[in-house]
């Protein structure tokens, strides 16, 4: 379970939504790659040393915040998390690759992206407005929270089962951002919503790498 950016709301933003989608794409997408290849390099490391990382990342994360009215260095933040998140995950992808195989992770790298493109489309051609579900799908996320972190000590649920709930979770949190964009930013930065959409992407990515990873080692 990732961390997800919570931004206050503030005055709306002058950019048009184009150019806004464009910058908040773009800086995902860096981001990303950025994430890749730290999750390479270090793909090696110890599940406590990438512990270690993704408390370092979360001081970042806290900083993408702070550091709003400077969007370099809100940027600037926004790729060391992203290099921290990698290092983070590096150990879970490290052990899938290893016990189902490396098809496994492009899989659920390639369903990711094509859920995102899929959920962006809906949240811009739908002619319902996603925002109106934000307080919904913040309430779920706590739950969520909540669920895993019982789940860590009684085990009452299974780890499919709860990587389906990360999902539609995750899933309701992508259209309620994408709509935010839409509607020009409610206040939030290029780099804020992007880091929201980031976070979003990563958390489905590793349900369906639990879904998927499940699924291989049944068969």
């Amino acid at each position: 379970m990732q961390y997800r950016l919570q931004t206050p709301q503030g005055p709306l933003a002058t950019v048009s939504t184009p150019s806004l989608l464009g910058q908040v794409l773009g800086i995902t997408g860096a981001g990303f790659l950025i994430t890749a290849a730290a999750a390479y390099l270090f793909q090696g490391v110890s599940y406590g040393a990438s512990l270690v990382a993704m408390l370092v990342g979360f001081g970042f994360l806290i900083a993408i915040s702070a550091t709003r009215a400077n969007p370099a260095l809100s940027l600037v933040m926004f790729y060391i998390f992203t290099f921290c998140e990698g290092i983070g995950i590096a150990p879970v992808i490290g052990a899938y690759v290893r016990n189902v195989g490396p098809g496994v992770v492009v899989n659920a790298a390639s369903t990711t992206g094509l859920g995102m493109l899929a959920l962006a489309c809906i949240a811009f051609m739908s002619s319902i407005d996603f925002r109106r579900f934000a307080g919904i799908a913040f309430f779920a996320l706590l739950g969520l929270v909540l669920i895993g972190l019982i789940s860590l000590f009684v085990h009452f649920l299974h780890p499919q089962t709860y990587a389906w709930l990360t999902l539609i979770v995750f899933s309701l949190l992508v259209l309620v951002d994408f709509a935010r964009i839409r509607a020009g930013g409610g206040g939030a930065t290029a780099v804020q919503l992007a880091t929201s959409i980031y976070l979003d992407a990563i958390n489905i990515f590793l349900a369906l790498l639990q879904i998927f990873g499940g699924s291989r080692r049944r068969d």
